[in-house]
C-alpha cells in the first residue's frame, strides 16, 4: 500500500463553517481526509473535545490531509456559534468506558458490545444529557445548522434530541452503505455504489434489507439462494445462510448480537478480551507513536492503525479472533467506497445541492414504518436535498422482525426517560423491555455493577 494520500485542493472562496464536537477522537483525521476530497466549499473546521491535546494531535494529521483551516477551541460554544453544519462523535467516559462496560456484560452472561445490550444501555445513560446540552447550545448559537449525529448509540440519542429540542437533526451511521455494497460485491458488480439498490427499514444497528435490485432487476431471489453470496455479506463469519434465508431478510450485522447472543459470549470468553479491550491497547499504542513522530509520518502510522482496525472488525465477536492477530490483506482505509467519513459527506453535500439523492439515515418516521409512531426516529432511505431529508414509505414491518422493532423501540424510550428523569428504577425498567436482558434480577445486578464502575457519569441512577 502507497503511503502517500493525495487530497484535493479546494479553490479559496466564501463557504461552509463545519464544527466538529469530540475532534479527539481517532477518526477525526479520516473524517478530515473525507472533507478535503469532497468538493465542499469549506471556510473553516473548528474542533472541541474535553481532551484539548487530543483534539489537537488529531487536528495535526489534519492539516496534513485537507488545505482548509482548521481550529482546536477549548470553548463548546466557540466551535458552534455560526457553524452550518455541527458534527457530533463524544464518546462520554472515552474507550476506557467501553471496555469496562462490555466486561461487566460479560462477567454477567451477556454479550459484551459498546452499542448493544448492557453496554449500549451503559451508554446511552452516560451521554443523553451532554447529548441534549450540546443541542440545546447549537439551538441558541447555530439556529440554522443542521446537527449530524454520529454519537451512539445513534439511534436513541438522535431520538432524545429530537424530543427534548428543536435542533434540526440527522443520525448516521456507515453499516448500511456497507451492507448494500458488500451486497454488490457478492453479486459480482464491479460497482456496487452505482449498480445496488436495496429497501431497507428498521432501527439503528437494527435494520434488514428485504429487497435487493441490481441495475435495475430484483435479484432478491437470486441472493437467497446462494449460501457462498450469503458468507460473503460480512466482516466475519455472523449469520448461517440458513437463518437469512428462513427470515428472508438480510440482517445488518449488530443483529449478530440479538441472533447470536450465546455464540458472541462464547467467542469473547475463549478470547479472553472484548473488542473495547482491544481497541483501547491500539489507541494508546497509536498516541504513543503520534506524539513522537513528525506530521508526516504521523499520517503514515494512522492509516496503518485504520486498516489493522478495520480488517479485524466483528472478528472477534463473530470468531474469537482477535485485532492483533496478522492481517492477510491491508486496504487502504482512505480509499474506501463505504465508511465512517462516507457517509457524513454523503450527507453533507445532499443536503448543499438541488439534487436528490437516496442516503439511509435516521430520522423521524412521519408514518414510513406504519408499525411505529410518527415521532420515533427510524432508520430508512431518505431523500436528501437543500430542502431537507424526506424518508421512504416502507409499510408494515415483517411480522417476524416487528416485535423485536417495537420492543427495543420502548426500550430507547425508557432509557432516554431514565437519563431525565434520573431515575435508576427507569434505568432498570429499560434493561427489562430490552430483548438481549428482558430479566428484572438480572438488570438490577447488571445496572449496579454498571453505576458502581462509573460513579462520574452513572452515579445519578444509584
Amino acid at each position: 500500500m502507497s503511503d502517500e494520500v493525495r487530497v484535493k485542493e479546494l479553490r479559496p472562496r466564501a463557504g461552509l463553517n463545519i464544527s466538529l464536537i469530540g475532534g479527539g477522537g481517532v477518526r477525526t483525521p479520516l473524517l478530515i481526509y473525507g472533507l478535503a476530497q469532497s468538493g465542499l466549499a469549506i471556510s473553516s473546521l473548528r474542533i472541541y473535545d474535553v481532551d484539548p491535546s487530543r483534539a489537537e494531535l488529531m487536528a495535526s494529521l489534519g492539516r496534513e490531509l485537507a488545505a482548509f483551516p482548521i481550529h482546536v477551541t477549548n470553548r463548546l460554544e466557540g466551535a458552534i456559534e455560526g457553524a452550518d453544519f455541527v458534527l457530533s462523535s463524544i464518546r462520554v467516559g472515552g474507550i476506557a468506558a467501553r471496555a469496562r462496560d462490555e466486561k461487566i456484560a460479560i462477567e454477567h452472561g451477556l454479550a459484551g458490545q459498546e452499542t448493544t445490550g448492557a453496554g449500549g444501555w451503559a451508554m446511552a445513560l452516560r451521554t443523553v444529557p451532554i447529548a441534549i446540552e450540546h443541542a440545546r447550545l447549537i439551538e441558541k448559537l447555530a439556529p440554522g445548522a443542521w446537527l449530524i449525529n454520529f454519537t451512539n448509540p445513534a439511534g436513541l440519542i438522535t431520538q432524545a434530541i429530537h424530543d427534548h429540542t428543536s435542533a434540526k437533526t440527522v443520525g448516521i451511521c456507515d453499516t448500511p452503505a456497507e451492507l448494500f455494497y458488500r451486497i454488490g460485491e457478492a453479486l459480482g458488480s464491479d460497482d456496487p455504489m452505482r449498480d445496488v439498490e436495496c429497501d431497507y427499514a428498521g432501527l439503528n444497528h437494527l435494520g434488514w434489507v428485504s429487497r435487493v435490485q441490481l441495475r435495475g432487476k430484483d435479484v432478491t431471489a437470486r441472493l437467497l439462494s446462494d449460501q457462498a453470496a450469503l458468507r460473503r455479506l460480512y466482516h466475519a463469519d455472523l449469520f448461517e445462510p440458513a437463518l437469512i434465508q428462513t427470515l428472508g431478510l438480510i440482517p445488518s450485522e449488530y443483529l449478530f448480537f440479538y441472533y447470536s447472543q450465546r455464540k458472541a459470549h462464547a467467542n469473547q470468553e475463549r478470547a479472553g478480551a472484548t473488542r473495547g479491550s482491544e481497541i483501547e491497547r491500539m489507541n494508546n499504542e497509536l498516541f504513543v507513536l503520534l506524539r513522537e513522530q513528525s506530521p508526516q509520518a504521523a499520517v503514515v502510522t494512522y492509516r496503518r492503525y485504520l486498516a489493522q482496525r478495520n480488517a479485524s472488525y466483528m472478528k472477534l465477536e463473530g470468531e474469537g479472533g482477535s485485532a492483533f492477530d496478522p492481517v492477510l490483506e491491508e486496504k487502504d482505509p482512505f480509499a474506501t467506497a463505504t465508511g465512517y467519513h462516507r457517509i457524513a459527506i454523503d450527507v453533507m453535500q445532499a443536503l448543499t445541492c438541488d439534487d436528490l439523492r437516496r442516503i439511509v439515515v435516521n430520522v423521524r418516521n412521519q408514518g414510513v414504518i406504519e408499525d411505529l409512531a410518527d415521532d420515533d426516529i427510524v432508520e430508512v432511505p431518505c431523500d436528501i436535498d437543500r430542502n431537507g431529508v424526506r424518508p421512504r414509505p416502507v409499510g408494515r414491518l415483517p411480522e417476524s422482525v416487528r416485535g423485536l422493532v417495537l420492543s427495543v423501540k420502548a426500550y430507547e424510550k425508557t432509557a432516554i426517560r431514565a437519563a431525565l428523569e434520573e431515575s435508576a428504577a427507569l434505568s432498570q425498567l429499560a434493561m427489562l423491555e430490552y430483548p438481549m436482558i428482558g430479566d428484572w434480577e438480572l438488570a438490577g445486578r447488571v445496572r449496579q455493577a454498571l453505576v458502581q464502575s462509573d460513579p462520574d457519569f452513572l452515579g445519578y441512577l444509584k
